[in-house]
Parts: structure tokens; C-alpha cells; sequence
């Protein structure tokens, strides 16, 4: 089978990706000097020549009880000396049209460390049989299935197994972790840790990166019981149904386990994370009581482990390498110990490294800013650090079109371009009023950092069921009318609270973001965004009143200090 195809997945490989994973596979299965002499464009011929020396690779089809295959890639180490055992490390597929083979570049890395390698396709995904159960039961099953297929060849040392994934592959890595203690440390990049957090924030779904998920499974691949729970949230039903088919797909289900087995844990997301919640994986990785670590880069879901999966460095699975020599036993890495902190770069500098020991020493202090009415003669609101405004409504429609501004105009896409430096921007200026209120502080005196957690308090009275609201904070130019996004969080409002002013109090998502001297933040609360469900669409327009009553005042919490 070629690897060649589609780019069409969340790990957004380039035709010269797909070129060199082709190459990569020939090579591997032909490691002859003409297979292997392809490789020198890319520099990677000398790797495989010492992955052909020092490891078998074959590929299979692992039958499980019931009859599924899944497809699969397995390297072990040649010459093992009789009687003496190698760590494995297990990788479970991303939510790609390659399957496993979005793996082949790391081969070379764990061989050389001494490890033996299986990667595979979860049932249903690629070359796989059987019906997609979204990293269920039945999949946590066939992990150990694949465990067992595993610690069944010779040389092979069950008590040192560990699991690596991307996406898909770092939650199924996770949950199977929690059900089977064989497996002795986890790296998930792209991970999840909470289900329904992801598909359905503050009463909001996320429907834009739901579809893209379902499309990419193929609907007529998923088991019954997916299906069902697919219709029922495209028809925004979240029952008791839904939330227990996340529940059981959820790691932090499972938190005590980790905790009382000590299960070591890596986890890597980013800011502008489209597909998974960020929230839940910082309050995942602080609850956790076993060695963990947290990288958090600039971009978006899968954006920054892409070129270690094809062979290049990348901070994720550098990570993974130490964590895995750490916890295992070998040497893929570079000789250096783990670090068991938060890692973090700030946007949008990729090459910005920062380290604290804990989430709580890496987040600032909040500080208060007021939501006030526009000055005398101006058109925006303020936003103030001094006492609370209260007195003051502003007034939008919504029409079932927002302003331009949403969170990523593209999924995956605008996070790569952040990470080449190339933010997506906004002309606030042209932002029609009658759809959103805007509200700013004055230009900042010196550059400073927004870095942690953001909440927003607002009193809003809706004229219709199920109104929603979409909470921007920009970094905005004053002397060029240009912004770019520093974060965001959705409200949906329920039947019951149509026609009723209600105070409610919600975080952002969490940031970090340096904000030049002479720059604003800007607070847009708008009332649609693409990204989100669309029930704002679905009736007349009607009209949403933001406002700040004595006693309940508006404000926006956000950690912002002068950098150092």
C-alpha cells in the first residue's frame, strides 16, 4: 500500500511529506542501496541505512478475537544477545488517511535507542477492519490485544512498554494506559483529556471541528452506537446518552488510576487549539499526582509534533524520546533527563522556550479590567482598571452572521501559519457595531505579557432561546486599525433564560501573549462565529443587550504584567 494520498486529516502533511513517507516505507521494506540512495533529498539516507543494520521492520496484520484485523508496523532489534530483552514502545494511529504509516519517520529514533517499535491503525482507521468506536472500550481492548500480540515475540521486555501518540493515537494511548498497567509511561501529542469539555464548551458546541472529526472517521465506517451519538449532537441533544459515551473516553475519568499507579504522563497542546479542549488538559496535567509534563506551543492541533513524525526535530517528540529513555530504559534521545514542569513558547515566537515548575508558578495574577460605556463622542466601550462601571447596555443583533472576526479561519491551517510567524489579522475598525460591542483599554505604556488563565463576568439579556455569544480579546494597533486574536470562549444561553437579563461568568481560553507598548486589548463580545453551533440562525433576527448592573458589574480577569 502507498502512503501517498489525501492531505486531507488534522496533522497537515505537505506532498513533500507524503513523498518522503513513501520513500521512507520502500526503504524500509527494500533496504537496498538504490531504495535507500532515494532518501538523500531529504538527508535521511544514512538514518535508514543504520535503522536496516541494526533492526528488522516487516508489516502485518494483527487478527483479534473477534476477527478484526489491524494494520500494522513493527521493528525490533536484530542480534538481541540470548536471554536480554528490549523496551517496546507502542503507537496507536492518528486521525489520518495513512494510518500508521504517519509514524515510519520516527523508526530510526527508537531503533537507534534500542527499542522495538509497533505502530498500528486503530479498527476501522485506514487499512483496518471493523466499525470506529471513537477510542471506546472495544479500542482500549484491542491495545491490550496489541500488547499481548506484542510481548509474545522473543527479546521483547514486558515490563518496559510504553505508548506515543498523536491525536487520536494520544487518547487512545491514554485511556489504554488507565486500563492496563503494563504500560509503564504514556507521551501524548495533540492529546485529549476531556471528551465532552472538547465537543460542547460553556453550553456551546463546536461544530465546525465535530464535522471535521466525523469526516474524517467516514460516518459509514463508525460502530451504531457512534452514529447515534453523532445525530445526537448535530441536533443538539446532549443527554445523558452523550455525556456518558464521553465520559468513558475522557482520561480524567480515570485520574485516581494514573495517580495510584504512577503512570508517567506527557501531554503537548497548543494555544489556538481547535479540536481538543486546552482548559481540561491543564486541569488534567495539575490534578495528576504522578510524574507528568506539559508543553503548550504556538499553533494549533497537531501543528508542532508534524515534523517529528516525519523525522525532523520537534519538541514534542524530542519529549517523547527523553521520557521514554527516562521511564524505559533506552537511549533514543539525547542523553538529557526529563524535565517534569510546564514548557511553554509564547505567541508567536516558536523559538521562545519558557520553563516553571508548576501551571500555578507559570500563570500571573489576574488583573480587573471594567467593562465601561464609550466616552463622550466615541463609539466603543472602555476597558478600566479602576472601579466597576455599572449603568450602561449596549445593544447588538444577531443575524445569523457574525463580524469577520472568529476564532481561526481555517482549522489547523491558520495555526501553521502562526507558527511561521504569519498570524492571522483584523481590521477592527471595520467591525459592524450593530453586531458586536467593543470595548478597549487605553495603549499600554510598556510591552507586557498576558500569560494564564482569563475570565470574563457579563450580564446579557437575550430575546431569544438558545442566543450565543462569542468573546474575543485582541491585541490591536492603534496607529494601524490591525489585530490579531490573543484568545476566546463561547456562552450559549438555554431557553429558560430568553428575555431575562443574566449574570454569567465564564474563563477564556488560557494564553500566553506578549503585547507591544502602544498596543490595546480589545474585547469584542459578538454573537456568531462558524466555528460554533448556529442556533442564532435558525430564528428571526433578534436583538441581545449587554450590560452592568450595580452589584453584578461586567469585567474581563486577564493576567497581564510589564515583561520583565
Amino acid at each position: 500500500m502507498s502512503v501517498n494520498g489525501t492531505t486531507d486529516s488534522f496533522l497537515p502533511f505537505s506532498s513533500d511529506d507524503l513523498a518522503r513517507l513513501e520513500a521512507v516505507r520502500e526503504a524500509l521494506l527494500d533496504p537496498s542501496p538504490r531504495r535507500i540512495g532515494r532518501l538523500d533529498q531529504w538527508g535521511l539516507a544514512d538514518d535508514y541505512e543504520i535503522q536496516a543494520e541494526i533492526a528488522e521492520y516487516s508489516e502485518h496484520l494483527i487478527t483479534l478475537a473477534d476477527g478484526t484485523e489491524l494494520d500494522a508496523s513493527l521493528s525490533i532489534p536484530k542480534s538481541l544477545a540470548p536471554g536480554r530483552t528490549c523496551p517496546a514502545v507502542v503507537m496507536p494511529a492518528p486521525l489520518s488517511p495513512l494510518g500508521h504509516y504517519s509514524y515510519l519517520g520516527m523508526f530510526p529514533r527508537w531503533s537507534r535507542g534500542g527499542y522495538a517499535v509497533l505502530a498500528y491503525s486503530q479498527r476501522g482507521l485506514a487499512k483496518s477492519t471493523g466499525e470506529i468506536h471513537c477510542a471506546g472500550p472495544q479500542d482500549v481492548a484491542d491495545a491490550t490485544a496489541v500488547v499481548d500480540w506484542l510481548v509474545a515475540k522473543d527479546g521483547i521486555d514486558a515490563g518496559r512498554i510504553g505508548f506515543f501518540g498523536a491525536s487520536y493515537g494520544a487518547g487512545t494511548s491514554l485511556l489504554a494506559a488507565a486500563q492496563d498497567r503494563r504500560i509503564k509511561a504514556v507521551a501524548g501529542a495533540s492529546a485529549w483529556t476531556d471528551l465532552l469539555a472538547s465537543l460542547y464548551e460553556n453550553g456551546t458546541r463546536h461544530l465546525k471541528a465535530f464535522e471535521a472529526l466525523v469526516k474524517l472517521f467516514g460516518e459509514d465506517r463508525c460502530s451504531k452506537e457512534f452514529r447515534g451519538v453523532i445525530q445526537k449532537i448535530r441536533a443538539n441533544t446532549i443527554d445523558d446518552e452523550v455525556r456518558e459515551f464521553a465520559r468513558v473516553r475522557s482520561p480524567r475519568t480515570y485520574l485516581d488510576g494514573y495517580n495510584e499507579a504512577a503512570t508517567p504522563l506527557l501531554l503537548t497542546t497548543t494555544w489556538h487549539e481547535t479540536i481538543f479542549s486546552v482548559p481540561a488538559v491543564i486541569d488534567f496535567h495539575q490534578r495528576l499526582t504522578a510524574p507528568k509534563g506539559l508543553l503548550i506551543q504556538v499553533g494549533d492541533h497537531g501543528n508542532a509534533e508534524l515534523p517529528g513524525l516525519v523525522g525532523l526535530p520537534a519538541k514534542p517528540t524530542d519529549m517523547a524520546y527523553r521520557w521514554m529513555d527516562h521511564h524505559l530504559g533506552g537511549t533514543a534521545g539525547d542523553g538529557r533527563p526529563p524535565r517534569f514542569d510546564v514548557r511553554s513558547e509564547h505567541m508567536h515566537d516558536l523559538f521562545s522556550d519558557l520553563r516553571h515548575a508548576t501551571w500555578a508558578d507559570y500563570a500571573l495574577p489576574k488583573k480587573r479590567f471594567h467593562l465601561a460605556d464609550a466616552p463622550a463622542g466615541e463609539v466603543d466601550g472602555e476597558l478600566v482598571p479602576d472601579k466597576p462601571q455599572a449603568g450602561w447596555t449596549r445593544s447588538v443583533k444577531a443575524t445569523g452572521k457574525g463580524t469577520d472576526i472568529v476564532v481561526a479561519p481555517q482549522l489547523i491551517q491558520t495555526g501553521v501559519a502562526e507558527r511561521l510567524g504569519m498570524p492571522h489579522s483584523y481590521k477592527t475598525g471595520d467591525v459592524d457595531r450593530g453586531l458586536a460591542a467593543l470595548f478597549a483599554t487605553a495603549p499600554l505604556e510598556r510591552a507586557s505579557r498576558v500569560r494564564g488563565d482569563l475570565e470574563l463576568r457579563v450580564t446579557v439579556k437575550p430575546q431569544q432561546a438558545d442566543a450565543t455569544i462569542v468573546a474575543y480579546l485582541l491585541d490591536t494597533d492603534p496607529a494601524t486599525g490591525w489585530a490579531r486574536i490573543v484568545t476566546h470562549a463561547p456562552y450559549t444561553f438555554t431557553a429558560g433564560q430568553a428575555g431575562k437579563a443574566t449574570t454569567v461568568t465564564f474563563p477564556l481560553q488560557p494564553a500566553d501573549y506578549v503585547v507591544a507598548k502602544g498596543h490595546r486589548l480589545q474585547l469584542v463580545i459578538d454573537t456568531h462565529d462558524p466555528f460554533f453551533s448556529y442556533e442564532n440562525t435558525t430564528t428571526p433576527v433578534f436583538g441581545i443587550d449587554i450590560t452592568s448592573p450595580a452589584g453584578t458589574e461586567s469585567y474581563l480577569d486577564v493576567p497581564l504584567h510589564p515583561v520583565d
